[in-house]
């Protein structure tokens, strides 16, 4: 691709000069000029298995967060518990209903 054409498309799509270039040596690598699309999102589950975990949780429930973080089987903060807790709709509301059922 000439200059003049990379200049055009630069002010026509306010990007940089770089950004084309990048964009023409991925076409060359790979045949293709698209963003990767395989790649991880954010961090991988800490606790995958959430049936597992909630019948976890109904069983420790009336433990502290971070006494069910040591009650984990593996190394888990009670930052995570927390939020795996969230994922599952988990209160100590529920808890006390379903024990006085």
């Amino acid at each position: 691709m000439e200059e003049r054409e990379k200049l055009k498309l630069v002010k026509s799509f306010k990007i940089s000069r770089n950004t084309i270039n990048l964009w023409l040596d991925k076409r060359k690598e790979t045949g293709d000029y698209r963003a990767d699309e395989a790649y991880q999102r954010g961090y991988g589950a800490k606790i995958p298995d959430l049936e597992e975990f909630q019948e976890f949780a109904r069983k420790h429930g009336s433990q502290t967060q971070r006494e069910m973080a040591e009650a984990w089987s593996g190394e888990i903060s009670d930052k995570t518990i927390s939020k795996a807790l969230k994922k599952i709709g988990f209160t100590r509301k529920n808890l006390r209903i379903s024990r006085n059922r």
